[in-house]
């Protein structure tokens, strides 16, 4: 009887561990793997790092198996596969390249710093050697044995991290390297999909990416597929080569502005938006730090302290520019660039700051004269009918008269004119103590005068 007893109870618990909780119906199915999908496509720039890493933890947050990256570029820049690269390695999700049909240059880093690598039929892979390209309709230029050293280290680190054969990996980055029977002296590699499987740089071939994930043991997985948001669209678009040299300039033109003109406006708003909308996107893709900050910062506070405290030009305008310069050209460049590219992304910023001095000049002695120029800087006159006063009787008295500056006019000052002492202001432009000035015009209370060479005064 007990005997009976103790097997109708193993019976019951059995039957209670294949119904489950629930009490009824079947054992409950397993939830399919979770993947995320990353496209990388056409030109690798620094925006696409934030987007990688984040892709990578929000696939770690959600308890994703895996992270593919749908692969087809000709390259790009060799700080942002660098960053990357170092994003995959540490990344704690199996990390899975998915080429199709191409990983060339920092394509190639990429692929490499993955777990696993499928090719689509018909992929390439390789062809990594740094360069630096020219301007436009010319061809990109060669770099430095060194810069060249320093790439082919990072392949070979990183294949030694992923377990891929070493000597395959410099191959695609120095011409100097010799694999018999694979690449000869003076050729760099570049691997179809049938010499990659071959040589154990990729592991399986796959025409699609399900296909992919069925070599891989992922069949059947939920496929997440991971878009750019605006706000790693914008770091990109405020990141582009072009916009950056434009932001400067903008930026650059509207502190001369505001600095050569009295009171805050439009010109000093505009200048520090775009200064902080340049430096807000370098620091996003991790270009720009503290450092840059603060020496743009410094360099605009001495060019200040340089017009409005301390006369002429010396040391502060000198150190203020090259802070600037230096600030700015620091927040174009990342770890792993060129001295090639170094040297362009200061003629970039170089060209920018003389392209802002040119136009701020221009605008400086042309926009007073516009009708829309003497609104945007308070120059209207106000008459009688409207409830203001003319110009009083002794300033009228010096229009059309000739005298010097007895201080510097920016533009405020003070001239001597007929052995007196008159509050003048410069027409828009700087005025250095001693120069020959003439009265062109008297709005108001303000006598307004124009640097002159001519030496002889109306009597």
């Amino acid at each position: 009887m007990n005997a009976i007893m103790w097997a109708a109870r193993a019976f019951l618990l059995a039957a209670l561990g294949v119904l489950g909780p629930q009490g009824v119906g079947f054992a409950q199915e397993k939830p399919p793997p979770i993947v995320y999908v990353a496209p990388i496509t056409g030109i690798i720039d620094l925006g696409l790092a934030p987007f990688i890493q984040r892709v990578l933890d929000e696939a770690s947050a959600a308890g994703a198996v895996a992270v593919v990256l749908d692969i087809n570029t000709f390259g790009g820049r060799v700080d942002a596969a660098v960053q990357i690269r170092d994003a995959l390695l540490n990344a704690r999700i199996r990390s899975i390249a998915f080429v199709n049909k191409r990983a060339i240059s920092a394509g190639a880093l990429i692929s490499l710093a993955t777990q696993h690598i499928v090719m689509a039929e018909g992929g390439t892979i390789g062809a990594a050697t740094p360069v630096q390209v020219g301007e436009s309709g010319t061809s990109a230029q060669p770099v430095s044995e060194k810069t060249v050293s320093y790439v082919r280290k990072e392949f070979r680190a990183t294949a030694e991290a992923r377990k891929r054969p070493l000597l395959v990996a410099e191959a695609m980055v120095d011409a100097d390297v010799v694999i018999p029977g694979l690449v000869a002296k003076g050729k760099l590699l570049t691997l179809t999909t049938e010499e990659a499987l071959k040589h154990k740089v990729a592991d399986f071939r796959a025409d699609t990416l399900e296909a992919a994930l069925e070599k891989l043991g992922l069949g059947g997985a939920e496929i997440r597929r991971a878009t750019p948001n605006w706000a790693e669209n914008l770091v990109r678009f405020l990141t582009n080569p072009v916009l950056s040299s434009l932001l400067i300039t903008i930026a650059m033109i509207g502190i001369i502005l505001e600095i050569r003109t009295p009171g805050f406006g439009v010109p000093g708003a505009l200048g520090i938006t775009s200064l902080g909308l340049f430096l807000w996107g370098h620091w996003l893709v991790q270009l720009a730090g503290w450092e840059e900050l603060l020496l743009a910062l410094g360099g605009i506070i001495l060019l200040v302290l340089e017009v409005f405290v301390i006369p002429g030009f010396g040391i502060a305008g000198v150190l203020g520019i090259a802070a600037i310069l230096t600030g700015l050209i620091m927040s174009l460049v990342g770890s792993g660039d060129t001295f090639e590219f170094i040297v362009g992304a200061a003629t970039r910023v170089v060209f920018s700051l003389l392209l802002a001095f040119v136009a701020s000049l221009v605008i400086l002695r042309y926009l007073p004269r516009l009708p829309f120029g003497r609104r945007l800087i308070l120059e209207d006159g106000l008459d009688a009918s409207q409830g203001y006063a003319s110009a009083p009787a002794s300033d009228l008295q010096w229009l059309g008269r000739t005298g010097r500056a007895s201080s510097p006019l920016r533009p405020a000052g003070i001239a001597e004119i007929d052995s007196h002492r008159v509050d003048v202001v410069s027409d828009g432009e700087h005025i250095d103590a001693g120069e020959s000035i003439e009265v062109i015009r008297v709005d108001g209370n303000r006598v307004v005068v124009q640097r002159t060479t001519n030496t002889n005064r109306k009597e």
